[in-house]
């Protein structure tokens, strides 16, 4: 390679880096919208601090970012939450389960999440909540630990074997000395959804709720998801929960699956 075009590789590489760098960085923010400073960021992404804050203030600059009351911590800006609301109302996928998905909320009386991997986690791509019962503090584009919730274990369970075995190789260097207590926890969903289709957790996110869970396939090029059904509740009996929820939840996984089927490309 002559210098000229290896300088240009570089100077790609560099560029590419960067860009991935930001979008860690926007990535970060989670949906409750609460700002978040660059110590925090930096916990969050790995980065330095010194990438960290030279990534804030670009993206302040470029409009993704803006500074929150007080000026030391930040939050996204119009062109992050631009290009959100234009994902949301592209996706065919969305328009087409968002009914459907309304319905089991409904029916069943839970909040209802469509979830994609995301890092070490599961961002929710889809988020419907029953009328007559109070919500978990989620929402659309939250995201949750892969490890510890339903809805995380029965997507790590509907993954090839391969691919299963790499992402949970991930999560034990990700989580460190957190993995063997996940691990069981993780095996017992795992049979749970050998035996039954679905897997149920009490508090793998946030205290008193409980999820139950499955794997879905979506599209023509069969991309792997998971559907979830949760609330929160004092006490709740988690086997009588699933017992409730699972035949539903199973039903209307088949729905969604054939709904969608020759949907292409990405949610």
């Amino acid at each position: 390679m002559s210098a000229p075009h290896a300088a240009q590789a570089v100077s790609a590489a560099a560029s590419l880096q960067t860009v991935e760098r930001g979008m860690q960085v926007l990535r970060a923010f989670r949906s409750d919208r609460a700002p978040v400073g660059n110590a925090e960021l930096v916990r969050r992404t790995g980065l330095s601090k010194a990438t960290v804050s030279r990534l804030t203030s670009t993206l302040v600059q470029l409009g993704f970012l803006r500074l929150a009351a007080g000026g030391r911590q930040f939050e996204l800006g119009a062109g992050a939450l631009g290009i959100g609301h234009a994902f949301v109302a592209s996706s065919e996928l969305l328009d087409r389960a968002m009914p459907l998905l309304q319905t089991l909320a409904d029916r069943l009386g839970v909040s209802v999440a469509l979830g994609v991997r995301d890092g070490l986690d599961m961002l929710y791509v889809a988020y419907r909540v029953s009328h007559h019962v109070a919500t978990l503090r989620l929402g659309l584009g939250s995201v949750l630990p892969r490890a510890s919730t339903a809805i995380g274990r029965a997507y790590l369970w509907g993954l090839e074997g391969p691919e299963r075995q790499r992402l949970l190789g991930t999560l034990r260097r990700g989580l460190g000395p957190q993995w063997p207590l996940l691990e069981t926890g993780i095996q017992t969903s795992f049979d749970e959804l050998a035996s039954t289709g679905t897997c149920a957790v009490l508090g793998g996110y946030q205290r008193d709720a409980y999820a139950v869970a499955l794997p879905v396939r979506v599209g023509r090029q069969q991309l792997p998801m998971a559907l979830s059904c949760g609330k929160a509740a004092i006490g709740p009996n988690l086997a009588a929960e699933r017992k409730r929820i699972a035949p539903v939840l199973m039903e209307t996984a088949a729905r969604f699956e054939a709904l969608v089927a020759d949907i292409d490309g990405q949610p």
